[in-house]
């Protein structure tokens, strides 16, 4: 099968060790059976109350609330570890063992398909955090640590109990832990983010390709229009049209529309037969 021309396009951009990066989104994970939380699904009862993910995704109420964001929170990991990588997670990695250097991931996912799939925390910038970590609230240290295996499994509407109390602290101050995610009114910043380094990369990149992104959170569109300005081809893979078509456009690249599980084994394929012809 003959590959799509913008692949074609994209291996012939890359040749003489330029970069490639790669900025995934919520369609990616989606095709693993990961739940969108903004959606009804993603409410969160509390006693008579209903909570909107909005409200409870924040620094604000985490503050005032933590009992009830951080059951919510675990609900919402249980979900994600009952989902698997898919072919499109899959792919990347192995375009990450096959340019190495010359790659990066950016993800906007908190799910962790990308580091459970196998890419490497060295070369995978977590824009929006990870599920699977938490930190200090309090930011007593500069680390994260891996939400502890002997906490159990919650199901929607569980509550804190005494025995999960312990592995939701601070082990060095004692305070609060705090999920490992952007907050809704927090900012990006390069220490907990990496914002600095993901202007960065898009700005020396030869190729940016966008998978299942919608284009409606702040750094992503920065780094479209960073890779944009400095002349990087911007190729959108995604099954419709979205808020980064038009940058995709504006490079000379566009949309190639199919679900990332097809569309990203297709790229890699491409490059695979690209370096084999020519090299790195």
């Amino acid at each position: 099968m003959r590959a799509h021309p913008l692949f074609d396009l994209i291996t012939q951009r890359l040749h003489g060790g330029r970069n490639l990066v790669v900025l995934t989104g919520a369609g990616i994970s989606a095709e693993s059976g990961i739940p969108t939380f903004r959606g009804d699904d993603g409410f969160w009862t509390r006693g008579s109350r209903n909570y909107r993910p909005e409200e409870l995704a924040t620094w604000a109420t985490f503050v005032a609330e933590p009992e009830v964001v951080w059951p919510w929170y675990l609900w919402r990991l249980a979900c994600c570890r009952g989902s698997q990588p898919n072919a499109g997670h899959r792919a990347l990695v192995a375009m990450d063992s096959l340019l190495q250097d010359q790659f990066l991931l950016v993800t906007q996912n908190v799910d962790g398909l990308h580091s459970r799939a196998g890419s490497p925390e060295n070369r995978t910038f977590h824009i929006h955090g990870n599920l699977e970590r938490m930190r200090c609230a309090d930011a007593c240290s500069t680390r994260t640590w891996a939400v502890p295996a002997a906490l159990r499994t919650f199901s929607k509407g569980d509550s804190i109990q005494p025995d999960d109390a312990p592995h939701l602290r601070c082990p060095t101050c004692g305070g609060w832990a705090r999920p490992h995610v952007l907050w809704f009114d927090e900012c990006y910043d390069e220490r907990w983010f990496r914002f600095d380094s993901t202007m960065r990369a898009a700005a020396a990149a030869e190729v940016l390709v966008i998978v299942g992104g919608s284009g409606s959170t702040n750094l992503p569109i920065q780094m479209a229009t960073n890779a944009l300005n400095t002349g990087a081809l911007v190729v959108e893979l995604n099954v419709a049209e979205s808020g980064f078509t038009p940058y995709a456009e504006a490079s000379d690249g566009g949309l190639v529309t199919g679900p990332s599980g097809t569309t990203l084994p297709q790229l890699l394929a491409a490059l695979r037969e690209s370096m084999a012809l020519h090299g790195g």
